[in-house]
């Protein structure tokens, strides 16, 4: 499970994916974003089945990585640059759901009683 607050960031167009993870955190790092700021970085496969995760936990560098057997993930337009997706967009994103229809549930003012 992922944290509510932890921020996720999706780069929209595939990378290489012989990379491993030091590789992937030098991309974050040439991208100008610090690799051990606990942000989770997501990358995707020209095929649009595969998908890996990557970040620092603080102790360590993990990778987190899945391919779907039959249909793909439901990634972004390709365009330059990165997304920030929630943890529960994320999560959907991971199961190979549709991660646009998740949204925040909107908030409620409360209502007076008199």
């Amino acid at each position: 499970m992922i944290a509510s607050g932890t921020r996720v960031l999706v780069e929209t167009k595939p990378i290489d994916f012989r990379k491993g993870a030091e590789a992937l955190l030098a991309l974050v790092r040439d991208a100008g974003a610090d690799p051990f700021a606990g942000t989770l970085y997501v990358f995707r496969s020209k095929r649009k089945d595969r998908i890996k995760i990557v970040w620092w936990d603080g102790s360590g560098i993990c990778l987190f990585t899945k391919r779907l057997d039959e249909a793909g993930f439901c990634w972004p337009r390709l365009e330059d640059g990165v997304i920030r997706l929630s943890s529960a967009q994320l999560m959907a994103l991971v199961d190979g759901m549709d991660w646009t229809r998740i949204h925040a549930p909107r908030r409620r003012r409360p209502q007076s009683l008199g």
